[in-house]
């Protein structure tokens, strides 16, 4: 298994294989390097598969073949329930968590989905297998990563244990907090660890499919004065999973007794498996070496509450992906790989801060000897409960941190010196600044705005005086792909995205908007990622 590869992925796991998608898809070689040959359907890790990923799956053209893999559909629950037991009190509720819609939005393209972790795997293994483009090597480990300035050498290892060695143009590091990427480049996390550790429980109870629950919820925090967590449906056909918070010592707990506690009755619990957790908080001080990128948990790890972490992480796959493909085509140089850092690291900066913000409102934290109370105190200690409960609210909705994350920053986009809009957490207001993602809009033919963009960059027409003639004409020159796309008829978008000309990135994002171009090859050269020659920010947006 020697030889030479153009871009060699350590990991195969969400990251490693939405970045062989991605690099794939546009016909750059790839090999993935995973060391496990199965996916263990009962150790569901992630179930949160967020809008935003969503859409990207729509993009490769999965986004429905994940909700027909998964057993849970959206139709079936779309609210997080507060309890005091599954077959006990119901406190309060979040409705519509986690993006869960049945119903057509205009925000966006896809509603989010629940699904088991390695569910979605299987669905992106399968896919990637699919592409003449990539090779899946299951069985393997990268074990030793040499950076330099022309290539990187990597040293694998055989299912039969033997030793390879591969080198490649780049190597994306998606191999996780125990991989050998992080240090090859001399990285290292940031942060800090939970107080106390959590164990995860799989198991089948049949009492919970033949007796009234407190409610239909797709999650349920149980808020117990004994033991605190969460639970919920892995699929219809009784598994269930469950994670028991702030345990002492994990190693000694009786799983099926904590199962029971949660549950709030001496119930049948037969436990399929368990796993013992910390929360982690952690972030890679640089994302970057040579020609060795991490990529998802390799780079940063963060809470599950919330369910950002692997979508954060497909998030990155995405936009090391078609920059990698650019500079590999020769249509963008070296240079725009530089932005991947600035543009990445400050989302996951930002989603860990989320999710710790909620290490301090665990469901232990909580816990009183009133909860159960069927008297009139117990009633309004739920009451008032309740109400305190709020504070978990950008927990479940936190549209502004899914999809209002932008690259404003980044020097591979041209600001237009309009004013920005300040980061939310929980609410989502489109906005078409340079740097956003695309607000969404459905067409009248039923199709969404994101359906008509292309893998390379696409110019959209707002108004019928609109002349992109120029640009897709430097374009043209530079080989670097671009569609023009007219929609200067019904609806009438301009309004939206706030210029006559909106020009957007293969990841769905706003490179510069303006309604003229005065200088196409400077503009151009900036979205590329070269250093720009003036300030086509300014010039280019005629403002």
């Amino acid at each position: 298994m020697s030889g030479r590869v153009p871009v060699l992925i350590a990991g195969g796991g969400p990251s490693g294989l939405a970045a062989a998608i991605e690099l794939g898809r546009r016909g750059i070689e790839v090999t993935v390097v995973e060391p496990r040959t199965t996916l263990d359907p009962l150790r569901p890790r992630a179930k949160t598969t967020s809008i935003r990923t969503m859409e990207h799956l729509r993009r490769w053209g999965l986004a429905e073949e994940l909700r027909a893999a998964s057993s849970l559909p959206v139709s079936y629950a779309q609210d997080v329930v507060f309890c005091t037991g599954l077959f006990g009190h119901e406190i309060t509720r979040f409705r519509g968590a986690f993006g869960l819609t049945v119903d057509r939005r205009e925000e966006y393209a896809e509603p989010g989905q629940q699904v088991a972790q390695p569910v979605v795997e299987r669905v992106l293994r399968d896919a990637a297998a699919r592409l003449p483009a990539v090779r899946l090597l299951m069985g393997w480990r990268v074990t030793a990563i040499e950076d330099g300035p022309d290539e990187v050498r990597a040293t694998l290892e055989a299912p039969d244990g033997a030793r390879h060695e591969m080198s490649a143009q780049y190597l994306l590091g998606a191999d996780g907090a125990a991989g050998v990427s992080r240090a090859a480049i001399g990285a290292r996390y940031e942060g800090s660890s939970g107080a106390l550790p959590n164990i995860s429980i799989t198991f089948r109870a049949p009492a919970l499919e033949s007796e009234p629950l407190c409610a239909t919820g797709v999650h349920y925090w149980v808020i117990g004065a004994e033991v605190g967590g969460l639970m919920g449906r892995l699929d219809l056909d009784g598994t269930w999973w469950a994670i028991a918070q702030g345990i002492d010592d994990p190693d000694a707990a009786d799983p099926a007794k904590l199962v029971r506690v949660l549950v709030g009755a001496d119930i049948d619990v037969t436990v399929l498996a368990t796993d013992p957790w910390s929360a982690r908080m952690l972030l890679a001080d640089r994302y970057r070496g040579q020609r060795v990128f991490l990529v998802g948990d390799t780079a940063h790890l963060n809470p599950p509450w919330g369910g950002h972490g692997f979508n954060t992480c497909v998030g990155d796959a995405v936009n090391i992906g078609w920059k990698l493909a650019a500079v590999l085509r020769g249509w963008a140089p070296a240079s725009l790989l530089d932005t991947y850092e600035p543009e990445r690291r400050p989302v996951a900066e930002r989603t860990i801060d989320a999710a710790a913000g909620q290490e301090a409102f665990l469901a232990p934290s909580f816990a009183d000897g009133l909860l159960d109370g069927e008297d009139e105190a117990g009633t309004a200690f739920r009451a008032d409960l309740a109400r305190r409960l709020r504070v978990k609210n950008s927990e479940f909705h936190s549209l502004g941190l899914v999809l209002g994350y932008d690259y404003r920053d980044s020097p591979a986009v041209v600001p237009d010196g309009l004013p920005l809009p300040a980061p939310v957490l929980e609410t989502f207001t489109p906005s078409g600044h340079p740097g956003a993602r695309l607000p969404h809009a459905w067409l009248p033919d039923g199709r969404s705005i994101y359906d008509l963009l292309g893998d390379g960059f696409t110019l959209l027409r707002l108004a019928p005086e609109a002349d992109g003639t120029a640009l897709s004409g430097a374009a043209a020159r530079r080989s670097v792909p671009l569609e023009v796309v007219d929609l200067a008829g019904p609806p009438l978008l301009r309004p939206r995205y706030g210029a006559d000309l909106v020009l957007v990135r293969p990841d769905q994002h706003i490179a510069w908007r303006g309604d003229r171009v005065e200088d196409p090859d400077g503009l151009l050269a900036q979205v590329i990622g070269e250093p720009a020659r003036s300030e086509p920010g300014r010039a280019a947006a005629g403002r």
